[in-house]
């Protein structure tokens, strides 16, 4: 048990332990660009130029479905632009599981903005599902010569513009395919409730436009869906349609293949911190926050979504902060107490080699040992100066006072400037001692 306290403490430091792996990513998919001639549509309502339609992808790993996007009373669901969001109003819909397929081949009904658990189209002969353009294998139904052109009508169709910023054209690809599995027993509840007769005046309607929605009581949830692809398992839960540039904060529930329910969050509430069903996502923010992500640094978080290596100013030292401690080690900046080591009490180890302190031929002709650099990769140096014709050798040891390797130096006359190879050592922390005549000195380092 001890060990494995120890190992755990060690892997969320200096080996990062998955904490997110059955959510992998949240993909944010440029859709579709609006030009001039969209615009001329009045059915569906003023669609501004140059208005992006972006799609918001649950990335999971594969056998796990998504059952549920919330807010909760400690973890609010919030989506922004920093322009009102686009709702046609000739289809208006808050929700893309309730879109007729027919009706995306009306004016600008395709660019609506709505939530989803990856159905975009109503239960039918043949149900649609979003996936990325790039994965989508059947072509398109939208678009194009696909579309009524609007309140003109257009003969081209509109929908067609092919602006590389988006990707593939939608005429080409519409990121819709089937499934074999459709989702049941839909529900949904809070302000997007259009089931209860009340009107909806969120931003997935038309009916008040808006800029924002943030709800502590809102959820959409199914059966359970998984992704067009199963291997790459990738489920839209949301269109977003919009001249301004969006942000939110996603809260969602996975299942996993016994049906049990992993809570994934944006932010924790105070007091709350990752354990088997709830877990934090820096992925589930937009724009991803940026930080420290190498865990050599006291400023590592998991929290964040992307690097910023400038944030990375403070190299973790680990050892034992406890002043009781025989090996107590002031230049410490993180404590792993089960490293501290007492008389009678030393986690299973050689207090000898843990504590030589407590030995009275402690520290003298290697008390200037150097080890340099500290983590290391593949070499480390060791270096000691003024060794007066001494039997010198070395040991090293894991973190639990094992000997794992030993070096015979012989007579030793003048320094010791000795580079060891350590690249077939396991990545974690290990303590050197020198032995130089009847003295010893340990110090310790780490194997990235």
């Amino acid at each position: 048990m001890k060990k494995i306290i120890f190992i755990l403490s060690l892997c969320a430091l200096v080996f990062p332990c998955s904490l997110y792996a059955q959510l992998e990513k949240v993909i944010v998919e440029t859709y579709y660009i609006s030009d001039d001639l969209d615009a001329t549509d009045t059915t569906g309502g003023y669609l501004e130029p140059g208005s992006t339609t972006y799609r918001i992808y649950i990335d999971m790993a594969p056998g796990y479905k998504l059952y549920e996007i919330y807010g909760d009373i400690n973890h609010a669901l919030k989506i922004s632009s920093t322009a009102n969001f686009f709702n046609n109003i000739d289809n208006d819909q808050p929700f893309g599981y309730l879109f007729h397929k027919n009706r995306y081949g009306y004016n600008t009904v395709a660019l609506d903005t709505w939530l989803t658990l990856g159905q975009t189209t109503t239960a039918a002969a043949k149900t649609y599902f979003g996936t990325l353009k790039t994965e989508d294998r059947d072509g398109s139904f939208i678009g194009g010569v696909n579309n009524d052109g609007g309140s003109l009508p257009v003969d081209s169709g509109l929908l067609r513009n092919n602006d590389s910023a988006a990707g593939i054209p939608l005429t080409t690809s519409d990121g819709m395919d089937t499934i074999g599995s459709i989702p049941t027993n839909w529900n949904s509840s809070g302000d997007l409730d259009l089931i209860t007769g009340n009107v909806d005046s969120t931003i997935f309607s038309s009916y008040i436009p808006g800029n924002q929605f943030i709800s502590n009581n809102a959820y959409l949830r199914n059966s359970g869906v998984t992704g067009v692809n199963r291997d790459s398992n990738q489920v839209l839960v949301a269109q977003l349609t919009t001249k301004g540039d969006i942000s939110f904060e996603l809260n969602v529930i996975l299942l996993d293949s016994t049906g049990k329910s992993i809570y994934y969050v944006a932010k924790f509430a105070n007091g709350e911190s990752n354990n088997d069903t709830l877990k934090i996502s820096p992925y589930l923010t937009y724009p991803l926050p940026c930080g420290c992500k190498d865990p050599k640094y006291l400023e590592y978080s998991s929290a964040y979504g992307c690097d910023n290596p400038d944030s990375c100013k403070t190299l973790v030292v680990l050892g034992c902060m406890d002043k009781t401690a025989c090996n107590y080690d002031p230049n410490t900046n993180f404590n792993i107490q089960s490293l501290c080591c007492y008389p009678g009490y030393c986690n299973d180890r050689d207090i000898a080699v843990v504590c030589p302190s407590l030995s009275i031929n402690r520290n003298r002709g290697a008390s200037e040992l150097t080890l340099y650099p500290n983590p290391a990769q593949n070499e480390i140096t060791v270096q000691i100066p003024d060794v007066n014709d001494l039997e010198s050798k070395y040991e090293i040891y894991d973190s639990f006072g094992r000997l794992i390797m030993v070096k015979d130096l012989g007579v030793v006359s003048g320094s010791i400037n000795e580079q060891l190879d350590i690249s077939k050592l396991a990545s974690g922390l290990y303590m050197f001692r020198l032995f130089v005549g009847d003295s010893s000195n340990i110090k310790t380092f780490i194997k990235n």
